[in-house]
């Protein structure tokens, strides 16, 4: 049968390049799993270390440990009629950060709930997954998230780096000055202030923030910006999207601290 080590290594060839087409999305494979309560295929994908860092479930290290998880999530979504769509991606080398909006009942009302998920690879067999969001809209409480990444190792650049330095000086003008006239700032809560007025209101409530960036994923329009803040430690996470003209079109925020 002369033919069959040829059909072998064209099954072989289509398994890496199944295989590299979930590596190079792995925040859509992992919201599959999630969402199908199948964590078999992400562990095909990654045999190696998986490790996820979850609001509510904290961290989750193991294959054992992330059947367990998906599992508990999947009947959780389920339970509240959880709808998701992507609305925004930033990738860049090995790390993927993904802007989610969950639609999903809350005491018999459907409420939207902005999720961000950021996916980083270092090596083909492991993968870490760092989930971001309040969830006040999902229990009307919110909970101190710990910082779990070590900051100061990053630094940013131009705009970013301006609203990050005004802002933890408290100086509402000069934050108000990165954004576009018409720019906007969205809350974790899905609330959003939009122009200069509406930028000033929110800044001048926020007093000053020390910002401590962990992570950046860049790609030079959006910066996804991981974050600890202090007293006492929490974690965060902030899209910056800029604009034609250098200056800030949006803010998002991805966290549950109290401003």
């Amino acid at each position: 049968m002369p033919w069959f080590p040829e059909f072998s290594t064209a099954i072989e060839l289509a398994r890496r390049d199944a295989r590299a087409r979930e590596q190079a999305d792995p925040v859509a494979q992992y919201l599959k799993a999630l969402y199908d309560d199948a964590p078999g295929a992400l562990e095909k994908t990654w045999p190696g270390d998986v490790v996820v860092h979850d609001p509510r479930a904290g961290e989750i290290r193991g294959h054992r440990d992330l059947r367990a998880f998906i599992h508990s999530n999947r009947e959780w979504m389920a339970a509240h009629h959880a709808r998701l769509k992507v609305v925004g991606s930033i990738t860049v080398g090995g790390r993927a950060a993904v802007e989610l909006l969950v639609h999903v009942l809350h005491e018999g009302d459907e409420v939207a709930w902005p999720v961000a998920v950021v996916a980083e690879s270092w090596d083909e067999r492991s993968v870490e997954f760092r989930t971001y969001c309040s969830q006040w809209p999902v229990d009307g409480l919110r909970h101190l998230r710990p910082a779990f990444l070590e900051a100061g190792a990053v630094e940013t650049t131009d705009v970013v780096a301006r609203h990050l330095d005004a802002l933890g000086a408290g100086d509402v003008e000069s934050v108000v000055k990165t954004f576009q006239p018409d720019g906007y700032v969205q809350e974790p809560l899905d609330n959003v202030h939009r122009g200069v007025d509406g930028l000033r209101a929110f800044y001048a409530g926020a007093g000053g923030t020390a910002v401590q960036p962990c992570a950046v994923t860049d790609d030079g329009v959006g910066c996804a910006l991981e974050y600890n803040v202090d007293g006492p430690p929490q974690a965060g996470l902030a899209v910056f999207e800029r604009g034609t003209d250098g200056l800030l079109a949006a803010v998002r925020l991805y966290d549950d601290i109290t401003r």
